[in-house]
């Protein structure tokens, strides 16, 4: 952002009708350079260059042939992948009505539909070597019942991770303030080879997402 004054921050003016943190959230928008390089670059969320910061670090898209985009909406994370990634089969699915994406199969379905696991194994030619969830539970207002429900997706994110991935694959997922719970840490420590924790750049300075990544999955008994 410039210093010279020629290009201040933008502000918002409040709307009779827009709440004061409505007005804020527009007015952060407006100024993030994220939301802003992701216009240029044609991306449909900032998201897109947290899923990029975590490739340049851990390589997750390296070589990938077939990915599950679980939460797909609004579908920056797999508009990366094919970006990173072309030649790869892209299967995504999410409660929203999502954009058509060239390339990628999206089913706006339910993921903890007792259906929707079949529905993404039938879609793809092969087991996935990457799965990845950006999904989180639509908040209440109440810190740990909010926590207690997007873990609730992430541990059902990985558990399908772990019944399909091709071995040696990959799955990346995000989590909340405190990082993975201890049972789905043992559980992701259990089938694959390295666990770490790691906040991309791109994540605001006072969100409390954080991501996991589990590499090198180590097959099924």
């Amino acid at each position: 952002m410039s210093r010279s004054g020629k290009n201040p921050d933008r502000k918002v003016r409040t709307a009779k009708k827009r709440s004061q943190s409505s007005t804020l959230w527009l007015q952060r928008q407006l100024n993030d350079p994220y939301v802003k390089q992701a216009k240029a670059d044609g991306y449909r969320s900032r998201a897109a260059y947290k899923l990029i910061e975590l490739d340049e670090k851990f390589g997750l898209l390296k070589g990938v042939q077939r990915v599950v985009d679980l939460g797909i909406t609004p579908g920056g994370w797999s508009q990366v992948v094919r970006k990173i990634a072309p030649k790869a089969a892209i299967v995504g699915i999410d409660l929203l009505e999502t954009d058509p994406i060239e390339g990628v199969t999206i089913f706006q379905m339910d993921f903890m539909d007792d259906k929707a696991p079949a529905v993404l194994e039938n879609a793809l030619d092969g087991p996935p070597d990457l799965v990845m969830s950006d999904m989180a539970a639509n908040t209440v207002g109440h810190k740990q019942t909010d926590h207690l429900r997007t873990m609730g997706l992430v541990e059902a994110a990985a558990w399908f991770a772990t019944e399909n991935l091709s071995e040696g694959g990959t799955f990346i997922a995000k989590v909340l303030a405190g990082g993975t719970d201890t049972e789905l840490l043992n559980l992701l420590k259990k089938h694959f080879k390295l666990v770490k924790h790691a906040k991309p750049p791109a994540s605001r300075k006072g969100s409390s997402e954080w991501y996991v990544i589990a590499q090198g999955f180590k097959g099924r008994d």
